[in-house]
């Protein structure tokens, strides 16, 4: 594929634009870029595309400026979980919903359980209790695995030890997200009015991680553990929450 990208480059060179034309040179590696994203039914990280790309070329100041060129168009260049990836502009989403599918809305358990998961990963089912308050159904659980947006990370090294819960790559690119970190913090959350602007004192939201790494207190998962996740008893269904 670098042999071919170079020979266009090389013609390029070879045949160049004539000074008088109204067509502005563009370099050729932005042709290239946009035919490989083009091309990909799946988001492609900066280092795939440099194996793609002649040698010599800067992909990340290609991608911004391919980025730039794109901003104003009816397709952006976004980066979603480190990956880049063509998608419609946002403020004409509207033109797609005859397009989309009608999904099931999750229940309000289910939206506390994702932002405690997003907010305190790797969080194992009697913490993330510990903070609603309320115990947490199989269910509920289960509506997230089944959306793809946690995953079971590891087990925690304490009696019992519990799985450990995380987001996934899926998670940041169904809320556009580049990262953990762009996760709304304290002061945006009570912008838009989510949380109560007379907090507890010394209330904070944590900082979320990117690191996929186990941590020191975390065991690699074991064969079977997804399936005994899935075959656990259902614990009693939560009060007020409707799940």
């Amino acid at each position: 594929m670098a042999s071919l990208a170079e020979k266009r480059m090389e013609d390029a060179e070879d045949h160049p634009i004539d000074q008088n034309t109204e067509v502005a040179a563009r370099p050729e590696e932005l042709r290239l870029l946009e035919a490989l994203l083009f091309a990909s039914a799946e988001p492609i990280d900066q280092a795939t595309l440099a194996k793609r790309m002649p040698d010599g070329v800067d992909v990340k100041a290609a991608l911004a400026q391919l980025q730039a060129e794109y901003a104003p168009r009816g397709v952006n260049l976004v980066r979603v979980a480190n990956k880049w990836t063509f998608r419609t502009a946002g403020d004409l989403s509207w033109l797609m919903t005859r397009e989309s599918t009608e999904t099931r809305r999750l229940s309000r358990a289910a939206i506390e359980v994702l932002a405690i998961i997003a907010y305190h990963q790797p969080v194992t089912r009697a913490e993330i209790e510990e903070i609603r308050g309320v115990i947490t159904s199989k269910g509920t659980l289960d509506v997230l695995l089944e959306t793809g947006w946690i995953r079971p990370r590891g087990r925690r090294k304490t009696p019992g030890r519990p799985l450990t819960f995380g987001t996934t790559e899926a998670f940041l690119s169904q809320f556009s997200l580049e990262a953990l970190g762009d996760l709304p913090g304290l002061e945006e959350l009570k912008g838009t009015g989510l949380l109560d602007s007379r907090l507890p004192s010394g209330f904070s939201v944590p900082t979320p991680s990117d690191d996929v790494a186990l941590r020191e207190d975390e065991d690699p998962l074991e064969a079977g553990d997804n399936l005994e996740l899935l075959l656990a008893p259902a614990a009693e269904p939560e009060e007020g929450s409707g799940s």
